[in-house]
């Protein structure tokens, strides 16, 4: 059976609640979906699996929050050819940058060789219901993905 894993930090509960969202739409899609916290989570882990969502909120002038650095410095390790991804994450637009953190993970799981799915899903604060949706919309895009795929 085809695998989604959901990883993400979240400092506020903002970025959970879209992770949440995420999953909710793979499940709704028959998928097996593990949504989890990064620092309780193995870059290895993603190997174990078809589809991979990440998401992260934006540190100050766009870095990635501290407690997702040891995840993503894990990753450089990993080949994700193959795998289907997506990217999710908030930020603040009062910062030059918004939502920088999402871009560098895009970046990286593109370098890793995944293959990006979806446009990523940028929110300020917290998800709208209507952002929610569209997260949803993400989750059963990703699990309709990689039940074709296996």
């Amino acid at each position: 059976m085809s695998k989604v894993l959901v990883v993400y930090a979240s400092m506020t509960g903002n970025t959970e609640e879209m992770a949440e969202a995420i999953a909710e739409g793979a499940k709704e899609a028959g998928i097996e979906v593990v949504a989890k916290e990064a620092f309780d989570a193995s870059a290895d882990e993603l190997n174990e699996y078809d589809g991979i969502v990440i998401g992260a909120y934006t540190w100050g002038d766009g870095e990635l929050p501290d407690e997702f650095i040891d995840f993503y410095d894990a990753l450089a390790s990993l080949d994700l050819s193959g795998k289907k991804a997506a990217v999710f994450g908030s930020g603040d637009t009062s910062y030059p940058i918004f939502c920088g953190a999402v871009d560098t993970i895009e970046s990286k799981l593109k370098e890793l060789g995944a293959e990006i799915v979806s446009e990523s899903i940028k929110f300020e604060y917290n998800p709208s219901e209507a952002e929610k949706e569209q997260g949803r919309s993400l989750g059963r895009q990703i699990a309709g993905m990689v039940a074709v795929a296996s």
